[in-house]
């Protein structure tokens, strides 16, 4: 891939990204570091070549394997809602890898990216695209993503792209004590709310906060 098509243009140019920002601004993103990180990061290299035109659409499009790519502006609202009040973070686990395009924000913001991916091409992908980008804090596991990643255990925030009908109880365990889970929960084609989760030393705080739509979250590997 040439340092012209990671530049984008036409479509996936940067003119086009700076576009995608001011609609996410407009739908409340204030944080500017997931802004500024959003309008740098090409998007286009994470979708088919005929879905690049596609790539800054406030839309969620198809990655292959019934799997999709969030939506920008889930992705920037989970992002936001992570580092809400937190100048770092050492340690995120994103469950649901993907295309990769979500772990490659998080890992421009955050100290180190643990993230886990049961769809083995799916995370191949993921990792060439990563690796175009000379990204260097994140490490990848190709499992159940319900397990979690207990030997990095625990995390300072956790991100989750896929909805179960309930919170792993492994991912809650595997939550430091004031780190944040972001997690959509529901029944899939039902209704989906994303949570955010705040251990304390003594319970799990949960707010319920914006309805969404997510693949459902699967067991198994494949």
């Amino acid at each position: 891939m040439t340092f012209r098509h990671l530049q984008g243009s036409g479509m996936t140019s940067q003119r086009t990204r700076n576009r995608m920002i001011m609609r996410l601004i407009e739908k409340g993103i204030t944080d500017e570091r997931v802004l500024r990180v959003m309008q740098t990061t090409p998007r286009h290299i994470f979708v088919d070549e005929a879905l690049a035109s596609r790539a800054y659409e406030d839309t969620a499009l198809p990655i292959g394997y019934n799997q999709t790519i969030s939506q920008p502006y889930i992705v920037a609202r989970m992002t936001e809602l992570l580092l809400e009040h937190r100048q770092s973070l050492p340690r995120v686990l994103e469950i649901g890898t993907g295309c990769g395009y979500q772990t490659a924000i998080l890992a421009q913001l955050v100290e180190n990216v643990y993230s886990v991916e049961r769809i083995l091409p799916l995370q191949k992908k993921a990792i060439t695209h990563t690796e175009l980008l000379q990204l260097k804090n994140i490490r990848y596991a190709y499992s159940d993503g319900s397990w979690g990643w207990a030997e990095f255990a625990p995390y300072d925030g956790i991100l989750v792209a896929a909805a179960p009908t309930e919170v792993p109880e492994a991912l809650l365990q595997q939550l430091a004590v004031g780190g944040v889970m972001l997690i959509p929960v529901g029944e899939q084609g039902g209704d989906q709310t994303l949570q955010r989760i705040t251990r304390t030393e003594n319970y799990f705080e949960v707010e319920e906060l914006d309805p969404v739509i997510f693949v459902p979250f699967l067991a198994g590997k494949e």
